[in-house]
């Protein structure tokens, strides 16, 4: 099997043309009309942006919509999306069109945002390099993992769920491939909702889940070469 290639990444961020938001109605027709570039970015891409830090939410919609909105109703809906659950762009789009209008349905006034506080569309491409560091055996993986940058897991966890095979990270991907049961430490990397954690906390679930399934994996070994070796006992002394 293949050495695992470790890859980090950055984002450079542009305004993506579209003019800017200042309302609920201004918003859902932007992301009406929006790129899907647009989309992916304000969904996708934020943990990566080093100007994202709101836990509560992962998706610029669903916080615009709590602190500058002011509408806690609407954010709690956009921030529950999980934007890798949709095969397309599109998919994702009409399902965020149908929970902004069916609150726009529901309140009496349209929420504005004040002067200062638009909501600004953009978009990104993400710049991909490889770090040079190899990891050559699945025991090594939980280790390495714990000295990858944010750029490091964003590539190999979240970006890695839209390449072929879709829905799948690299670390899995891999492990699938590579000679041996490797069953604990699938298991350990599926146990994961990577959606609405951070990449910090993504990175320490891993480090702590991989080394577990390590531990578990030994310990079985060595149960199944002890029960090995009392069955070689028995037949020499049957003999």
């Amino acid at each position: 099997m293949s050495e695992f290639e470790i890859k980090d990444c950055s984002l450079l961020i542009r305004m993506s043309g579209l003019p800017s938001a200042v309302n609920l109605r201004e918003l859902r027709d932007r992301i009406s009309a929006c790129s899907p570039d647009v989309l992916y970015h304000h969904f996708c891409e934020t943990p990566l942006s080093p100007s994202f830090d709101y836990p509560d939410y992962r998706n610029d919609f669903a916080v615009w919509s709590k602190w500058r909105l002011g509408d806690e109703i609407l954010a709690e809906r956009l921030g529950m999306i999980d934007p890798y659950l949709f095969p397309s762009m599109e998919e994702l789009r009409a399902s965020t069109l149908e929970i902004i209008d069916d609150r726009l349905g529901e309140v009496t006034m349209i929420p504005w945002a004040r002067p200062g506080h638009e909501f600004y569309f953009m978009q990104a491409i993400t710049v991909a390099f490889d770090t040079g560091e190899r990891i050559r055996h699945p025991d090594e993986l939980d280790a390495a993992i714990n000295r990858m940058t944010n750029g490091s897991i964003y590539f190999h966890v979240l970006e890695a769920r839209r390449r072929e095979p879709v829905g799948q990270d690299d670390f899995s991907s891999w492990l699938s491939g590579h000679e041996g049961n490797w069953e604990h430490h699938l298991a350990a990397i599926r146990s994961i909702d990577f959606t609405f954690h951070s990449l910090s906390e993504i990175r320490r679930e891993l480090v702590e889940g991989l080394s577990k399934a390590r531990a578990a994996k030994l310990k079985h070994s060595a149960r199944k070469a002890g029960l090995a070796g009392k069955e070689r006992t028995r037949r020499d002394r049957a003999s």
